[in-house]
């Protein structure tokens, strides 16, 4: 292997941000690792390069593109940068993550000149530019114009370009992505000459390309295999701390047939669960148990006291309910990937008389269905998006959000309140009541937020694992060196 390319397996085919179907084009197995920046910044006018320049009344935020931001070969010569029309294009064609919302709120997208792009929103929008211009959506994924209408969205997922460190080369569906490096890329040259990324759903698989040398990287090790990891030597257990928090949905909870239906018996899930035991088998102790869907670190998030491990009081609540000798309570579907977490939660379920079966989807299965509002009883949920309490609570706890099967009137209020408030303080206390009527309701069963463990091999000089807070995977890719 030339000591120029560098090899990551990854978990599965699908990408980490699902909710996103519409982004840059690229291949999902691509931009479920494309979180490259060291800072937060807009990825659509900004992200080339300009600062922000918001007028006080919140309606009318504008970007500079810079044109040192040049594409990968997507226009014959001469090449030119993207421009304030690319931005423009984009945004019109996006059909991802809290698409609704940005456009109900947006009422225009003029562009000013080349460099320069003007959001004219209906409204006063605090979060505008957290649901435009950060991870929490695709919405800033910026594609050129010309070329995509020049090759069509069919001909752009087979041969997609964008202006970022690396170049698509090739994608086999399932099996590999080729990338190789932009020199031209305004931050700076990569290092490594070409990346390749394979798609290897089996952990085992994973670790033994790694112990091999087939491998530089690999992404989620979890349990026995990455204690494995750490007694082989010459290989390096890196575990970084996503934005990533993991959940059972009681997706039927609306139905008033339903058992879910009852708090109480929502409740006595949550105490069924010994999250600290579950934490250090899997995670060998590196996630951090909550009892919040929204990461601690998030703007407005509050955190509610963590969920005790009570069987007891899990089946007194049960009795409390109508339900002394539990209760059949059908499929526990979640993203094959996590499946022997799915196991351990059903064990616990299980033995206060909550009797599930465990069914495991190919991950990009799991989220067409959930996505479309196919999956019943226990769904095993989770999301790594960036963002905010209020982008967190959009998606999965809203009426409208892409992964929500129902909502609360009072919830639903105060989310319609807060979207609207132009107070900081007014607004952090309208979410963090939100947040609190999410937790006394027990909408959810929160497991933690993930230590996501991967490996880097003897090659690998920067694995980019831990350089952006809050990011997964290997970033930037500039970064990335061997030895």
């Amino acid at each position: 292997m030339p000591t120029s390319d560098l090899e990551q397996g990854s978990q599965a085919e699908g990408g980490r941000r699902h909710e996103t179907p519409i982004r840059s084009g690229t291949p999902h197995i691509a931009s479920s690792r494309r979180r490259r920046h060291t800072r937060p910044r807009c990825r659509g006018a900004a992200d080339l390069g300009g600062p922000h320049l918001t007028r006080p009344d919140l309606v009318r935020p504008c970007g500079n593109a810079r044109d040192r931001h040049a594409v990968h070969d997507a226009l014959p010569p001469p090449r030119r940068g993207l421009t304030a029309d690319d931005v423009k294009f984009s945004f019109d064609r996006y059909r991802g993550a809290a698409n609704k919302i940005l456009k109900d709120k947006v009422r225009a997208v003029q562009v000013v000149d080349p460099l320069r792009v003007r959001f004219v929103l209906k409204e006063p929008w605090p979060d505008f530019l957290t649901f435009y211009a950060s991870p929490a959506t695709g919405a800033g994924w910026i594609v050129p114009k010309k070329y995509v209408e020049s090759v069509g969205d069919e001909g752009f997922k087979k041969a997609p370009v964008g202006a970022g460190p690396y170049r698509f080369v090739s994608f086999t569906p399932g099996v590999e992505l080729v990338m190789e490096a932009f020199d031209g890329y305004w931050r700076k040259a990569p290092s490594v000459k070409r990346l390749v990324f394979k798609s290897v759903p089996e952990e085992s698989t994973r670790l033994a390309m790694l112990k091999r040398g087939e491998a530089d990287i690999a992404y989620s090790i979890r349990g026995a295999l990455a204690e494995e990891l750490q007694r082989t030597p010459g290989l390096t257990l890196k575990p970084t701390i996503p934005h990533g928090v993991q959940w059972v949905n009681f997706v039927d909870q609306w139905d008033p047939k339903s058992p879910w239906a009852d708090r109480r018996v929502r409740q006595a899930a949550n105490h069924t669960l010994d999250r600290n035991a579950l934490n250090q088998a899997e995670t060998l102790g590196f996630s951090r148990i909550t009892a919040s869907i929204v990461p601690h670190i998030f703007e407005s998030a509050w955190q509610p006291p963590l969920w005790s491990h009570d069987p007891a009081k899990a089946k007194k609540l049960l009795a409390e309910a109508g339900y002394p000798n539990g209760f059949n309570a059908g499929d526990y579907t979640v993203d094959s990937s996590y499946a022997s977490v799915g196991e351990a939660i059903v064990n616990y379920l299980g033995a206060v008389g909550i009797i599930a079966k465990v069914r495991p989807l190919e991950r990009a299965a799991f989220f067409t269905q959930y996505r479309e509002k196919k999956l019943h009883n226990l769904v095993q949920s989770g999301s790594g998006a960036a963002g905010n309490a209020a982008t967190r609570i959009e998606a999965f706890v809203s009426a409208e959000g892409l992964y929500t099967y129902g909502s609360y009137p009072d919830i639903e209020g105060l989310f319609r309140e807060q979207a609207v408030e132009r107070d900081p303080r007014r607004r952090e206390a309208t979410l963090v009541k939100l947040q609190q009527l999410v937790h006394d309701k027990a909408v959810f069963a929160p497991i933690w937020e993930l230590g996501f463990l991967n490996g880097a091999g003897p090659r690998v000089a920067e694995s980019g694992l831990g350089l952006i807070a809050g990011h997964a995977y290997s970033a930037p890719y500039e970064d990335l060196r061997l030895k």
